[in-house]
């Protein structure tokens, strides 16, 4: 046993902020970042916390699959941008939905909400849980740079949810992890203990470009040929591909390594940007909500991120 999707739903901020008036912030324009990562526009916080975003999210999946928080068995946020180290997020929106089941972080960047995914899947495999709720959720505007073009431009805030039942419809994963920070890094504030006495270092996120588009093309090629062949089934049965909204030229230059026609790759990057654990389920919403996932179709999800992490999956789509 593993699961099926019940309910989907996500949340963004109101405030919209598009590249024209990032340009009066940073030596940018709208071309630049149109041909660069494929964004128009972003989504950042003003009054909302990430928590705030991830309840909106849960509270749309939540309602589409008919069910009430005291029926949850698990929350699993996924998250690298909590609002506090400790509560988790996970917790803070069982207090906000009055669910009383466990609940918990996971951080494994923009690869989390597969993370996630997968983690519930142990569960219902166990039988120890019959309903899941899982998050992706990110306020990344406070971790940015915003006089560094070259991620300031990128990054923007959200959330999306599912709730997740007994089923059969996980059909295949992979997770991947390969450690370091070399590539990209988000840095803790360092404290001030007398006592240590640490390399200055730049408390915003870190991106090398280059190394970053070569891991995440390979790894989306990578990982969904593997899980397509664990699941039996040929690129051509796949409906969607879902990956995460990094850069429009990561999902095309990956789409051209594989068998699946390039209109089969979703996107949503241009009006939301990198929303990191939080793309897959806003975009997987947004095509729920839309008509577009058919019962009985065949989609897979595909993500990477810091760590360097990397996770795909194949699901079987049936919410009924």
């Amino acid at each position: 046993m593993s699961f099926r999707i019940l309910g989907t739903g996500h949340c963004v901020p109101a405030r919209a902020v598009t590249n024209e008036e990032l340009s009066k912030y940073v030596d940018t324009s709208d071309e630049w970042i149109r041909q660069r990562v494929g964004i128009a526009e972003r989504r950042v916080c003003t009054t909302e916390t990430a928590a705030d975003l991830a309840c909106g999210a849960a509270r749309e999946a939540l309602d589409m699959g008919k069910t009430t928080p005291d029926e949850l068995d698990m929350i699993i946020c996924a998250t690298v941008s909590p609002d506090d180290a400790s509560p988790s997020m996970a917790c803070m929106l069982q207090n906000m939905l009055g669910a009383t089941c466990p609940a918990y972080d996971v951080n494994a960047a923009c690869s989390g909400f597969i993370y996630a995914l997968d983690t519930a899947a142990g569960f219902f495999a166990r039988q120890k849980v019959k309903k899941v709720l899982v998050i992706g959720g990110e306020r990344l505007s406070r971790l940015v740079d915003w006089t560094d073009r070259n991620t300031c431009v990128i990054f923007a805030d959200g959330a999306g949810a599912v709730v997740l039942g007994e089923g059969d419809n996980y059909l295949s994963s992979k997770l991947y992890a390969k450690g370091g920070n070399n590539v990209i890094s988000i840095p803790m504030h360092e404290g001030k203990s007398p006592f240590y006495r640490p390399e200055p270092r730049h408390p915003y996120i870190y991106m090398n470009g280059q190394e970053t588009f070569k891991f995440a093309v390979n790894a989306m090629s990578g990982d969904l040929t593997d899980v397509i062949r664990d699941a039996g089934l040929q690129p051509s049965d796949i409906s969607w591909v879902i990956p995460h909204q990094a850069n429009v030229r990561i999902i095309d230059a990956a789409s051209r390594k594989l068998d699946i026609p390039a209109d089969r790759f979703a996107k949503n990057i241009e009006k939301y940007g990198n929303t990191s654990s939080a793309s897959i389920p806003i975009l997987l919403d947004e095509l729920n909500r839309a008509g577009k996932l058919k019962d009985g179709a065949y989609i897979a999800l595909s993500a990477f991120g810091g760590g360097l992490t990397s996770g795909a999956c194949v699901i079987k789509w049936n919410t009924i």
